[in-house]
């Protein structure tokens, strides 16, 4: 079978990369098939940025939330050790906010409301809420969905009538 991987021209992977993508979502409905080949492409890259984001949505939309809050470390892992981040978030904030329309920073705060949101799919809502406080105060546009998780998380149970 011939796979046409210019779909994917965007990914910086290579060919035989984009095929193990293109096989993942050809071969969706068959969850075990399908995971297969994201994990292949997950173990021949090396933790390759794209592939990373790809495997996040996969798992996040297979419901696999373990596995796609796993994908969102090893991204945010990746984007802090290359821009040599520091690990306090008083320290970290700063430069998020400085830097916020920067492709890479952009990127970790997606993963980073991403993590926040898996982490309240899987019931841990302190963390979710401490991690959405911490990008909506970064997130002046609101373009990284982390109010919204927010009011969800702190919007007071409706009473029975």
């Amino acid at each position: 079978m011939h796979t046409n991987t210019n779909k994917f021209s965007w990914f910086q992977v290579s060919e035989d990369i984009k095929k193990l993508l293109i096989l993942a979502a050809q071969n969706w409905e068959n969850t075990s098939e399908s995971e297969k080949y994201i994990q292949e492409a997950l173990s021949k890259t090396g933790g390759n940025t794209d592939v990373l984001v790809a495997a996040y949505r996969f798992f996040y939309y297979k419901n696999n939330y373990s596995l796609a809050l796993q994908t969102s470390y090893e991204l945010l892992d990746k984007i802090k050790k290359s821009e040599k981040f520091p690990d306090e978030w008083d320290q970290l904030k700063p430069v998020l906010i400085n830097r916020r329309e920067e492709s890479q920073i952009r990127l970790y705060l997606n993963a980073y409301a991403a993590a926040g949101l898996v982490l309240a799919k899987l019931g841990e809502i302190e963390r979710a809420k401490e991690i959405s406080m911490r990008v909506k105060e970064i997130d002046d546009k609101h373009d990284f969905g982390a109010g919204i998780l927010l009011d969800v998380l702190t919007r007071p149970a409706e009473e029975d009538d």
